[in-house]
């Protein structure tokens, strides 16, 4: 599956660093919905264990796509400077293995 981001002007970096952003607002805003739900009175036991297990939940979903989000973070990061080619490195390797194979040859 290949994922495309088209249109506006900051490109893949900004969406990814936007996105890491609302993932982190959900998660803090999930973690603070578990304590509150945790420190006050059971009104309905099982409705608020419920409750505890859906927020829970959310919360590692939203970890895990944070996660996955931060992985594609990475490999862009890591593809940026690698597109170039240093041409002078490889003129002068390509000249020291013709070096090397004259002097083995005899040519």
């Amino acid at each position: 599956m290949t994922v495309t981001f088209s249109g506006g002007e900051g490109g893949s970096g900004d969406l990814i660093a936007e996105t890491e952003a609302i993932f982190r607002d959900t998660a803090f805003e999930l973690a603070a919905a578990l304590r509150d739900l945790r420190a006050g009175p059971p009104t309905d036991a099982k409705a608020a264990v419920q409750a505890v297990r859906d927020l829970r939940a959310a919360l590692q979903m939203v970890m895990d796509e944070r996660n996955r989000v931060e992985k594609l973070r990475k490999n862009i990061a890591g593809d940026a400077g690698s597109g170039a080619l240093d041409l002078d490195a490889a003129r002068d390797e390509i000249g020291r293995r013709l070096a090397c194979l004259r002097r083995a040859g005899g040519g």
